[in-house]
């Protein structure tokens, strides 16, 4: 193993917080291989890269030596993390929860080392409790302590509803702890509430309390909200290699160096040096970007796959060239011409999916973008010559959206 400063260097990298340190120092000082927890709610069947960042981190212990335990929460989904939220979560149905389980084992493994990963479901242990032990557990909380949380704070002072069931998941999750004898437990930076119930817990049950890791939220690609599918701002586990490198691309030059250090393989020192090119501001943001960006796609695609986006991206975006997946359209069914003889432009557009209609195709002829075979449209050029369209030509609309006709 490496020596405890040297594994402190990676363990803090792109850490939010961890309490305490100098109990985490000791546990190190031990020179064992540490049980590092992560739970994790199967509540959708698909991850991005926001719900990797403590999937990299948890790697990045297992690359030290350590042991990991992720615990699939089919008990604790039931019910439902309340943390950061403003009303009480749907319940899932333990089908959908089984269901969500599978593929998100399945994407964590390109993360994380398989053979070095212990996964257990806490539905094990939870569901078979009785009415004795859940009422030891509940007595070692204080309901006024768990009224601070703001989010349940906030609720409250709000006068929203909070269903009694919400307070048992910060229990559940420390019994969680318990169970697996955890040294460490990971989450994002709105989990601390619940990591520190496990150290409460473990502490009142005779045993050495873990120590609490957070990892901050991943701000999306829109640079201001945290990843979510809900915001359209992330970047999915498993998109296609262009739609991840191009995604990756988008990305604002401001938010390059957290990307970097929560969701690329690179090591910390390549990762400091890139934090002091853009301090000092000799970084190339979008040289960068194309690093990161080839990445992350053979993170998760595999080596290779990310010379192979970035060849397709260059070629769409720098040379103009038609995408390979670019959808057809026979010309016989979208081609019409009307009483002049000429091709309504705008309609054809949408019947080809380039806009969603005839005013968003104008608006799109009138900014110049719009190419037909590589030959661009005159802005307020509506109703055009039929010849270039037939099968085999291609009608492009800026970058991103095209249309082959057949």
């Amino acid at each position: 193993m490496l020596s405890v400063e040297e594994q402190l260097k990676v363990i803090t990298s792109g850490t939010t917080q961890i309490v305490p340190m100098d109990e985490l120092k000791k546990k190190l000082e031990k020179g064992v291989p540490l049980n590092i927890k992560l739970g994790v709610d199967p509540t959708s069947p698909d991850l991005h890269l926001g719900h990797a960042v403590p999937l990299r981190k948890m790697r990045q212990f297992q690359d030290l030596g350590h042991r990991v335990t992720l615990i699939i929460g089919n008990g604790t989904a039931l019910i439902g993390d309340p943390s950061g939220r403003d009303s009480t979560r749907p319940p899932l149905t333990e089908e959908q929860v089984e269901a969500n389980a599978k593929t998100y084992v399945e994407q964590a493994m390109k993360v994380l080392d398989a053979e070095k990963t212990t996964i257990v479901h806490n539905g094990e242990w939870l569901k078979p409790l009785d009415l004795q032990k859940m009422l030891h557990l509940m007595s070692q909380f204080n309901v006024a302590r768990i009224l601070e949380r703001e989010d349940f704070h906030n609720r409250y002072e709000n006068q929203q509803s909070i269903s009694l069931h919400e307070f048992i998941y910060p229990v559940l999750q420390a019994y969680d702890s318990v169970v697996v004898e955890a040294d460490l437990e990971m989450g994002g930076n709105d989990q601390i509430f619940n990591l520190l119930a496990g150290r409460d817990l473990m502490r009142a049950e005779g045993m050495e309390p873990q120590v609490a890791l957070t990892v901050p939220l991943l701000v999306g690609l829109d640079g201001v909200k945290k990843m979510s599918k809900s915001y359209g701002n992330y970047v999915g586990l498993t998109d296609e290699p262009s739609d991840m490198f191009g995604k990756l691309m988008s990305i604002a030059d401001e938010i390059v160096p957290m990307y970097f250090r929560l969701c690329s393989t690179l090591t910390i020192d390549e990762i400091d040096q890139i934090d002091a090119a853009f301090a000092d501001g000799t970084a190339d943001p979008y040289q960068l970007k194309r690093k990161l960006a080839r990445n992350i796609v053979d993170l998760y695609h595999g080596e290779g796959a990310g010379d192979a986006a970035q060849a397709a991206f260059d070629a769409q975006f720098k040379k103009g060239e038609m995408p390979e997946d670019t959808p057809e359209f026979a010309a016989a069914d979208v081609v019409e011409l009307n009483d002049e003889g000429l091709v309504y432009l705008p309609k054809l557009m949408v019947a080809c999916q380039m806009a969603s209609s005839i005013g968003e195709a104008r608006r799109l002829i009138d900014g110049g973008g719009v190419k037909v075979s590589g030959e661009p449209v005159a802005p307020k050029s509506y109703n055009v010559d039929p010849a270039p369209f037939v099968p085999g030509a291609a009608l492009q609309a800026g970058k991103k959206r095209w249309a082959k006709l057949a």
